[in-house]
């Protein structure tokens, strides 16, 4: 902040240019002389000294304002990711909608219901993510972070999800035949009343996974699953599984 203090009134040119022994600095002195008067003369008007309160009061509103219209800000930025994914909906490539979900699910939105189908969304990073019936079917969705997310009666028929993060997901009552699932990490992963049916489990890795309930796993490819619950590659082979290399 600004302190203001009153300016000393200047000497006059008279009683300045009498001290005065070296005389070739004299414009350099007039110069001075009259910036400092000019100085003088403006700190004595009050308008320069409300026009400067105004000028800080300005900027203390333009604060309040911007933060009383964060809420607007947001609600405008989720309206244009919806809108963006909203456009793009059963069409191939990403068409911005990587960011779009990433933005939305960064700030807590619910992704119920999303249909990304036949999207090209590979490295997609939604962790914790509210999916419950989302419609993933056909996308490529290939080494995501989908760790935590809830895909309870989702769609991932066909969905390609090879090498993704899918630790401690929800798969609860989702579709899931012939998804590719070739290398991902299934640690913790909820598989009650899931049709896995004709997918491809390879190398696989899954540890603690919840498969009791499984709905269907015929032609689910189970070769080389790594850490798989005791009896599970038993009954798989028994329900239809397979185990082709």
């Amino acid at each position: 902040m600004t302190v203001r203090g009153a300016r000393e009134r200047p000497a006059s040119w008279k009683s300045l240019t009498s001290r005065m022994k070296r005389r070739w600095l004299l414009p350099f002195i007039a110069f001075e002389w009259i910036w400092d008067w000019t100085a003088y003369l403006l700190s004595c008007w009050s308008f320069l000294e409300v026009l400067d309160y105004l000028g800080r009061f300005s900027i203390l509103v333009a604060v309040i304002f911007y933060f009383t219209e964060s809420g607007n800000r947001i609600k405008q930025k989720h309206y244009q990711a919806w809108q963006v994914i909203n456009t793009a909906q059963g069409k191939g490539g990403s068409g911005g909608r990587i960011e779009a979900l990433q933005e939305l699910n960064a700030d807590g939105v619910p992704l119920v219901g999303v249909d990304v189908s036949s999207a090209f969304l590979q490295g997609l990073k939604l962790e914790r993510a509210n999916l419950l019936r989302a419609d993933f079917s056909a996308a490529d969705v290939r080494r995501s972070d989908l760790r935590s997310a809830d895909f309870t009666n989702a769609n991932l028929h066909f969905a390609n999800l090879r090498e993704s993060y899918l630790e401690n997901t929800s798969f609860q009552s989702a579709d899931m035949t012939n998804a590719d699932l070739w290398g991902c990490d299934l640690t913790g992963a909820t598989l009650d009343d899931a049709d896995i049916s004709g997918a491809d489990l390879r190398f696989a890795d899954l540890k603690n996974i919840r498969w009791k309930q499984l709905k269907k796993v015929a032609g689910a490819n189970i070769a080389g699953v790594k850490d798989a619950p005791e009896g599970f590659v038993d009954w798989a082979l028994k329900n239809g599984a397979v185990q082709m290399p």
